[in-house]
């Protein structure tokens, strides 16, 4: 992906988070030639920590600067020079957004908006922002706001004129082994012989970190403004996990938490009319017809999926075995694993 080489500076707002540091390891990897490189978070300790991974001496490209997408003018100073963006910076927890909920707008609604602004009046050229399954026909106040994010940045295509600006959207799934996620929680529960399940028919899809970044990255050279893209990936049943994970341990149904789905989906029946299938992944256009017709000027033949097409954890023809699921956990989270 030498591709990398026309964008010579990147920031990553959320960038001491899972994906943030996962995004950081392969740019400075593969990608030396990558000149400024700037993390953006608001967490002075998680910056301290992540530098100690970083150290300037190796990494002299990479710069942190402290700073909340609540403030727009911190943002813009911070964006000065920066031709790519990344957005990962969210607030996520399902439950808390029930109990807080103008904490996850000022951060997830009103931050977006701050972030297109900043991007529109300082050059930046690109920016990815990170969404999630929830998004799709959200019944969560987390879900609402990533919903409305999604908006604000597929419609801040209309007002770039003519800046060489493209605004898009990756959204997928849960991501193995991040923070707050359910096989971590899990591998922990199962240290005391009872894992909580909230319904043993809960599915959910599954992408690991690398390939999130790796979705990222193909974005940021493939888009051409307003798409949000969906990636083709298995699905695992949450009773699977438990047990891949605890074969031996006790399994108790605490029932589902506030806000929470038995199935997620990516795609709804609604979006169908304006999606398009690119291969590894799903497309779905805005439907003011301009992108599609990007589309067909670059593709010759455009697959559209079935009217009424769904992209559902429940509905998904790839679901993770047990075994598959074991190797995934030794793989991405703990090579020394053995189940409980």
């Amino acid at each position: 992906m030498t591709q990398l080489q026309s964008f010579s500076s990147i920031l990553v707002t959320g960038g001491t988070g899972s994906f943030g540091k996962a995004f950081v390891q392969k740019v400075t990897k593969e990608f030396p030639e990558i000149k400024r490189l700037v993390v953006f978070s608001r967490d002075e300790l998680k910056q301290w920590e992540m530098q100690q991974l970083f150290p300037e001496k190796e990494f002299p490209q990479i710069r942190f600067f402290l700073g909340d997408i609540r403030d727009r003018d911190r943002l813009e100073r911070s964006l000065e020079g920066i031709e790519v963006v990344v957005h990962a910076a969210a607030l996520k927890q399902v439950p808390a957004a029930e109990y807080n909920p103008m904490e996850f707008i000022y951060t997830n609604v009103i931050g977006a908006d701050n972030l297109v602004q900043a991007c529109l009046n300082v050059g930046v050229k690109r920016l990815i922002a990170l969404s999630t399954d929830k998004a799709a026909a959200p019944i969560n106040l987390y879900g609402a706001t990533k919903l409305c994010s999604d908006k604000l940045f597929i419609a801040a295509n209309n007002i770039v004129g003519k800046r060489d600006l493209r605004f898009s959207v990756v959204r997928y799934g849960n991501v193995m082994g991040s923070r707050g996620s359910v096989i971590p929680f899990f591998l922990e529960k199962a240290k005391s012989g009872v894992l909580p399940i909230t319904d043993e028919s809960m599915t959910r899809f599954n992408i690991s970190l690398e390939e999130g970044v790796d979705m990222v990255l193909w974005t940021i050279f493939n888009t051409l403004g307003g798409e949000i893209f969906v990636p083709k990936i298995p699905s695992y049943c949450i009773k699977d996990v438990a047990e891949a994970v605890g074969p031996n341990c006790s399994k108790k149904i605490i029932g589902l938490r506030p806000g929470e789905k038995i199935h997620e989906e990516m795609i709804t029946n609604s979006d169908s009319f304006t999606t398009i299938d690119l291969g590894r992944f799903y497309a779905i256009l805005p439907s003011d017809g301009y992108v599609r017709q990007l589309y067909e000027e670059r593709i010759s033949n455009v697959k559209d999926v079935e009217p009424g097409f769904r992209y559902s954890s429940d509905s998904n023809q790839d679901f993770l075995s047990v075994d598959q699921l074991r190797s995934l956990i030794k793989i991405h989270i703990d090579r020394n694993f053995k189940p409980y």
